[in-house]
Order: C-alpha cells, then structure tokens, then sequence
C-alpha cells in the first residue's frame, strides 16, 4: 500500500474515534443513587435497633437487651419495659417480680403471642393475671389515621384478647371483634397490652404514623426513666441461612449425590435367569471329564487307566497271575473270577477308536473282574 492511503486510513480512524467519543460525551452523562444495603451489625439481629438510636437520639435513656435478666438489672421505679415476645415464656418468678414493680410506678408494655399455639393458659401466667384471655381468630385489621399522613392499618397480624371484667384506662377495639391495645392500671404503674408491635421495629419506623405511635406507647414514663428493650434475637433458622448463603456449596454436592443415587441405582429390565448353583460333586466331575475324553476319541486312555486299576488289584490278590503275559495270564485269571478266559482277554485289549459299545463292553467286564478278585 502506497504512503498517501495509509495516511488515509489512518485519518479515517481519527475521525470515526472522534465521532464515537463526541457522542459518548453527548448521550451518557454521570448519575448517582442511594442503593439501600441490608442490615449489619446488631442491626442484623435487634429488631429494635432502631428504636433504642432513636430514643438515645432523642435523649433518653435505653438499654436493650436479649434476656429479662431480673436478678441482674434492677428496675427504676419509673423505668419502662418492652418485651417483645411471647409472655407465656416467662417463669413465675419473672412475672410476680414485673408485677410487683409495675405497681410501684412502672411502665410495661407486653405483646400477645404469635401463632397457632392457642391452648390453655396457666394461672401464673402474666396475661391471666392481668385478666386478660386470647381470642383464637382475628378480627381484622385496625384504621390508624394521622393528620397529615396516609391513612394506615395496623394489628393486622396479631392475637387479639378480651377483657374480663377489669376497666382499662385506654383501649383500642371492642368486645365484638376483640381489642389490639388495652392500657391497665396496676398499682401506682400501667401495662400495656398489644396485639402486635410491628410498627416499632427496624423496618417500620421510618413511617410517621409509626413514629407517632411509638411515642404515645412510651409517654406514661417517657424522660422519666430508663426505657428496657427486652428482645430474643431475631437469628434466621439454620435452614434458611444453608438455603440462601450456601447454595454454591450444597447444589453441587446434591448434584454429585444425585448421580452417584443414579449410578447405582437398581435397573428395570426383563427378569434375569437365577444363577445356576455351584455344584461340587466329585463323581460328577470324574463324569464330565471322561465324557470329553471319550468325545475327542480318547477312549484308549480311559480303558488303559482301568485296566491299569484292575492290574493293580490282580498283583495284590495274585502276583502269579499279574506277572503272565497273553492268552497264560487270562486263563490264570479265568481261574480266579470264573469268567471265559476268551471274555478276560478280549477286555485287557484296548478298544477299537470311535466304537462307542466296543468300549462299554470292555469297561464293564473290567470293572466285573475287578469286583471278582
């Protein structure tokens, strides 16, 4: 290629780079966003995180914590507790001691329990103090109406309970439908009960109608105290954890487990034949091989190995005898076993080739001699 149409070439690239990059800088331009990452930390597992920085935010005095732990934190006359979970998992000793502290100024705030768990209740258990009994079926959910806000519902998912025979001081529902909160005066505190308390944890509170209700639960003792998150640590099952996070791992030994199931695994076909049983019987196979060498035309060595046996009897029973030769030895036979010295003779005689009977014949008068002797 000559000078001037590389220069050309290359001037065409120039101009086709420059056409790309003025076009880049004309269409794309740089954009940024908030890409919300999920909860680390305590945040993973304290499913009031959130409210415990909101509250230190705003001033008051939190802890939280995963266990009641009565013996070993001591509560503030006019401290306030949530606990989040289900009361019937509290021991006798925990109730009366959060009862007889609610009546010297407390503020507790308790859930009913979540699920299909609806027997009896025991009567040392906190709600049946307070005279309060579970409803097994759900009433709905609530209108919870802020102004200034979108209109919201709340305790959708909770066990509601009945009043019985006690007049709380708020509540919200009726005996009908069942009640999502009740305030309970007890003593010189309150008892809040609540159908659920979804609205306080990590992911709802970010929404004003929840904020707003949060602060209307923790106002009898707001400022006042210190406010105890009591919470059980929200931990996914190991199952789901396996599911989610170790599928890399477990899909490939499933996988491996699959084929190695499929390897050995029983095929479907016709019915195969039983083996045919070991058989070990020696005459049998005395049988079979003088069958074979009867079948390739060596009789003469059958007959020979008989006659060779007769013969070794006869030197036993009489040297004499053995010792002859010829038509001599077979009328010195003839006179021990008292067969026609013609039959002994033609029977020490090996037998004509391929003559089946011929060679019965002489195996059979051998054998008979030899049971003579």
């Amino acid at each position: 290629m000559r000078r001037g149409g590389r220069l050309a070439l290359v001037a065409v690239a120039l101009l086709v780079l420059l056409l790309v990059a003025a076009w880049w800088h004309h269409t794309y331009r740089l954009v940024s966003y908030q890409q919300p990452l999920p909860p680390a930390g305590e945040a993973a597992y304290n499913p009031l995180y959130a409210l415990r920085q909101a509250l230190r935010a705003d001033g008051v005095p939190v802890e939280s914590r995963q266990r009641l732990r009565l013996d070993q934190v001591a509560l503030g006359p006019r401290d306030t507790v949530l606990l989040l979970g289900d009361p019937r998992t509290l021991s006798p000793r925990d109730v009366d001691d959060l009862l007889r502290w609610v009546g010297a100024g407390g503020h507790l705030l308790v859930t009913t329990p979540r699920g299909g768990r609806m027997s009896a209740s025991k009567p040392r258990e906190l709600l049946p103090r307070l005279d309060l009994a579970l409803m097994p079926e759900a009433g709905g959910c609530k209108a919870f109406l802020v102004p200034g806000e979108e209109a919201h519902v709340e305790f959708c998912r909770g066990t509601r309970f009945t009043l019985e025979g006690i007049d709380p001081r708020l509540a919200w529902g009726d005996f009908e439908d069942g009640f999502v909160f009740a305030r309970i005066a007890h003593g010189d505190g309150l008892v809040d009960v609540l159908a659920d308390v979804d609205f306080l944890l990590n992911d709802a509170l970010d929404d004003g109608p929840h904020v707003a209700l949060a602060r209307q639960l923790l106002d009898p003792n707001y400022g006042a105290g210190t406010v105890h998150l009591v919470y059980a640590a929200s931990m996914p099952p190991l199952w789901r954890l396996l599911l989610e996070r170790a599928w890399m791992a477990w899909l490939p030994l499933l996988l491996a487990l699959a084929l190695w199931l499929w390897m050995r695994l029983q095929r479907v076909g016709p019915a195969m034949p039983a083996p045919a049983e070991a058989r070990r019987s020696l005459l049998e196979h005395v049988q079979a091989s003088g069958e074979h060498l009867r079948r390739y035309g060596l009789a003469a060595t059958l007959h020979a190995a008989m006659r060779d046996a007769f013969l070794s009897r006869l030197r036993l029973r009489d040297p004499y005898a053995a010792a002859l030769e010829g038509v001599a030895q077979a009328e010195a036979i003839a006179a021990l076993t008292g067969l026609p010295a013609a039959d002994i003779e033609h029977a020490l005689r090996s037998p004509r080739p391929r003559d089946g009977n011929d060679f019965r014949v002489r195996i059979a008068r051998l054998v008979d001699m030899r049971k003579r002797l």
